[in-house]
């Protein structure tokens, strides 16, 4: 079931009224809007960077993991060139 909130204006800045349930814990937020449809989307804020560095770490072993051919020695172009 869809709920809805209450859109107010305070000062010169719009603001929408959260049911308890919506809440976030972070004092911000980021704010997106979408291109495709016009919703303005909300999401949690990290307090800190932790969740990111464990997925870069995580995810980092496995792209550096690959098995890469090795390069080509340079050969020298005037190998066994005489004058």
């Amino acid at each position: 079931m869809l709920q809805t909130a209450k859109v107010f204006v305070t000062g010169r800045s719009q603001a929408v009224r959260l049911p308890l349930e919506f809440r976030f814990d972070s004092p911000e937020v980021f704010i997106r809007r979408d291109p495709a449809t016009g919703d303005v989307v909300l999401s949690a804020k990290p307090t800190d960077w932790q969740g990111l560095l464990d997925a870069v770490a995580h995810n980092a072993d496995q792209d550096f993991s690959l098995e890469r051919r090795p390069a080509q020695p340079r050969r020298d172009p005037f190998d066994g060139w005489e004058e």
